[in-house]
Order: C-alpha cells, then structure tokens, then sequence
C-alpha cells in the first residue's frame, strides 16, 4: 500500500508541475524549467552522498576504527541481501542516523555518536536496520525524484512571475503570483507526504532485516524523548536535510501533519509492536507483546 501511495503522490507531483507549466509559461516555458532542474538535481544525484555526509561532518570507519559497529552493519547487510555499504560516524550527540547513495552500489550509513553512545547494541542495530531498508528500497533515488519535480515546479513558479504576464498568460498578474506562493507549497506537501510514507515502509523492512521489531521500537522511544533536549545543529543550518534521518533532527515538527516530514513517532512505535507480535505469536499481557526490549544502554561501544 506505501509503494502505490508513493507512486500516486509521484504522479501528483508530476501532474502539478505539468499545470503550473501550462498555466504560466506555456509550453517552451516548461521546458526550459525543468531542463535548468534536471540539471540540477542530476548533479545532486550523483553527488548527494558526498554532498550530506560532508555537510553533517561525517567521518569513514572501519573494521579496525570501530569493529563493534562496523561488523554490525556488515551483518545486517548480509541480512537483507545487500552489498557493504560504506560506514560513517558523525560527532553529534543527538542519536540519529540515516542512509545515503544513488543506488545499493553506491550507499553509505551514518550514525551518530549520540546514538552509538546512548542506545543498546539491539536498538543501535535496529536503527541501522531501517537504514539499509531504505537502502534496499532505493529510497534515495525516489527522494531524489521527487526533489527534482519540487525544484522544478518551485523554478517554474518563479519564472512566471517574471514572464509570464505576457498576452498569452490566462491568469494575470494576481494569478501568477498566487501561484508563485501556492505551488510550490503544494510541492512540498506532496514531498512531505512521499518521506512519511517511505519512513514507515523503511520500519516494516527493517524489523525484518534485524529479526526483531521491539528493538527499532525501543530505539525510536528513546530517540524521540533525547532529540527534544539535544539540538542537532548540523541539521539546523541545513534543514533540507531533515528529511534522511530516521527521526526528525529540527527543533519542533515532530507532528505527523501536513508539515512533517516524518510520522508520528508514537505510530511507528505502535505498528511495530504489532509486527512484533504477528512475527513471534508471542501472548499479549494488557495488549502489550511479552517479550524483553532492550532498554539499558551499552555505549560507548566500538
């Protein structure tokens, strides 16, 4: 069901770019906007990875630097089927974590030491889990997508404003403005709504990949209360990178509303126990699956 909302709102996106293209600049107009964004966010594409994992400090590990964490990640790939992808720790002490690259080949994961410190092997494991979920379910490359078709259409809006009050123009003055205000808005809804939708398909399969969803759940109940008294300034001075973290690293929107890009993290949390459940067929105590979740952390740890 995420999958064919995530292609519906795609097609959303595609069809609202189409509209303001046709409404404001006619067809050449169009074109030539989503040519310059193309361009844009093909260079982006290919170097994305390099791009976010600079911008948030992170550093490489391996093997010998942090062979806790390493050979974690190492056997959680293997879980899920996928090639190593590159390793990365990020002085931070919020706990947060995302996954980066254009496609399996060519992905990294990015922890932070917050997390590494004040999560437990089992949670720290989960976080990565989703991680290399979104890995594996070529996120990055719908996210880049869809931040071509909102860049486009943000270009676009803004072209009309210029030269779109020709004659030929049906909307005027008024109406180009509105719709240099009001599109890309409506963009970023739908952008919005895409990495929600992505966040909870990246949950599913990764409680698969660590075999055990009460560990991701315990992660992001703790997550959710440290990242209200951390600030993560990295994302702060680069919010367009909020989107990638498995929790909202910004001060604030942590509401799943039209204007998060993350779900409710008490949802998340509430879905998994129930995969938790239908996984072990464990009984249920006060609706609540009997079963041990960590809970005490272990860090720091290599």
């Amino acid at each position: 069901m995420n999958f064919f909302r995530t292609a519906i709102l795609l097609a959303a996106m595609t069809a609202l770019f189409m509209g303001v293209g046709a409404m404001i600049g006619g067809q050449t107009g169009m074109v030539i906007a989503f040519g310059i964004a193309l361009a844009m966010n093909a260079f982006s594409y290919w170097n994305s990875d390099k791009m976010v994992l600079r911008m948030h400090g992170a550093r490489e590990v391996d093997e010998t630097s942090a062979p806790g964490y390493y050979n974690m990640v190492r056997g959680l790939a293997a879980n899920a089927q996928l090639p190593m992808p590159r390793v990365y720790i990020m002085d931070n002490d919020q706990p947060n974590a995302f996954a980066t690259g254009r496609n399996p080949e060519h992905a990294a994961v990015a922890a932070t030491t917050g997390l590494l410190n004040a999560l437990s092997e089992e949670e720290v494991a989960g976080v990565m889990a989703h991680e290399l979920a979104h890995i594996k379910n070529r996120d990055t490359l719908t996210m880049t997508i869809t931040a071509t078709l909102a860049g486009a259409i943000s270009m676009i809006a803004n072209f009309g404003m210029f030269f779109g009050r020709g004659r030929d123009n049906p909307m005027g003055l008024i109406g180009s403005i509105a719709v240099m205000f009001l599109a890309p808005v409506a963009a970023a809804l739908v952008q919005m709504a895409i990495s929600r939708s992505r966040e909870y398909e990246a949950d599913k399969l990764g409680a698969r990949i660590s075999r055990n969803p009460l560990w991701l759940a315990s992660a992001l109940e703790r997550m959710s209360v440290i990242t209200k008294q951390v600030p993560n300034m990295a994302a702060e001075r680069n919010p367009a990178s909020a989107h990638m973290f498995i929790i909202n690293p910004l001060s604030g929107m942590r509401m799943d509303n039209l204007f998060s890009t993350h779900p409710d993290t008490q949802n998340r949390i509430a879905r998994l126990k129930e995969m938790a459940h239908e996984f072990a067929g464990t009984p249920m105590v006060s609706g609540r699956p009997v079963t041990s979740v960590p809970t005490t952390a272990r860090g720091p740890w290599g």
